[in-house]
């Protein structure tokens, strides 16, 4: 079967479970269909709205639709574990490692850090997404594990209150760090502000470590300004140079909130130590 596929399935007969239904639709085996329920490439739309659907035994009612998006390169993708750094009950800070997908699509959710927060915490709880971190850095991410408390901290980042600082390895000899940079050249049409400063420069690789601080979250905003600037950060295929070997040297190393529950200031750092 070439893949994607999309299949849909009218359920008419509430005596059948939805795996069965999917198994008899797409004529795939029962396994890989298991497989995909569990991955999140099954939605299950109702009058009430729809979701992912994992479960074969979910009650159905007549004239809800079933759909299975299928693609088995989606499916067979894999990712490192991320790291539990601290579970505050109503959220969780996470080290997310490089080739985490912060957000899943139709096809599935199992390489994102919600779902692996969702699968691996005790005792196991829902996960919301309050922000993103591109595909292929690494370092701090904050989950909700309410809705109250995901209103909370999403509204906390869209204004801005949230203490956002990353560390990049980039080419070149960035200025001195008493000369910190400030970029405000607009990303997509959009405002974008990006300020960063040297921590040190090896004369070797000829590579700088910088300390970034952003105000705004533009789509790879601290990418495309450091390469517009000369300075690609290292691993970078996509805006920098194709010949390092390396994953992309940055990292969100920073975090500051304010409590959902006491609105105490909170804060975590976690800088990689061969960077420092």
């Amino acid at each position: 079967m070439k893949s994607p596929v999309e299949f849909k399935v009218v359920v008419s007969d509430t005596t059948r479970d939805a795996r069965d239904l999917l198994v008899e639709a797409s004529a795939l085996p029962a396994n890989r269909v298991s497989d995909a329920m569990a991955s999140g490439a099954v939605w299950l739309r109702t009058r009430h709205g729809i979701r992912r659907l994992r479960r074969r035994s979910a009650t159905l009612s007549e004239g809800d639709e079933l759909f299975l998006n299928y693609d088995e390169a989606v499916l067979a993708q894999t990712t490192a574990a991320a790291k539990l750094i601290k579970d505050g009950g109503r959220w969780s800070i996470w080290r997310k490692p490089p080739g985490m997908r912060s957000q899943g699509s139709r096809w599935g959710d199992h390489t994102t850090l919600g779902r692996y927060a969702e699968t691996h915490m005790k005792p196991q709880r829902e996960s919301f997404l309050v922000h993103r971190l591109d595909l292929a850095a690494s370092g701090l991410m904050l989950l909700a594990h309410d809705k109250k408390a995901a209103a909370n901290l999403s509204g906390q980042f869209a204004a801005r209150t949230v203490g956002k600082r990353y560390h990049a390895i980039v080419h070149g000899k960035f200025p001195g760090s008493q000369n910190p940079q400030e970029y405000t050249d607009s990303i997509d049409g959009k405002a974008a502000e990006t300020r960063a400063s040297r921590i040190s420069y090896d004369p070797g690789s000829k590579r700088s470590v910088l300390l970034v601080a952003i105000t705004t979250g533009r789509k790879h905003q601290i990418r495309r300004h450091l390469a517009d600037a000369g300075y690609p950060i290292v691993g970078d295929r996509l805006y920098g140079t194709k010949d390092d070997t390396e994953d992309l040297c940055l990292t969100a190393s920073y975090l500051a909130f304010d409590d959902p529950d006491s609105g105490i200031r909170t804060k975590f750092e976690c800088i990689p130590e061969e960077w420092l």
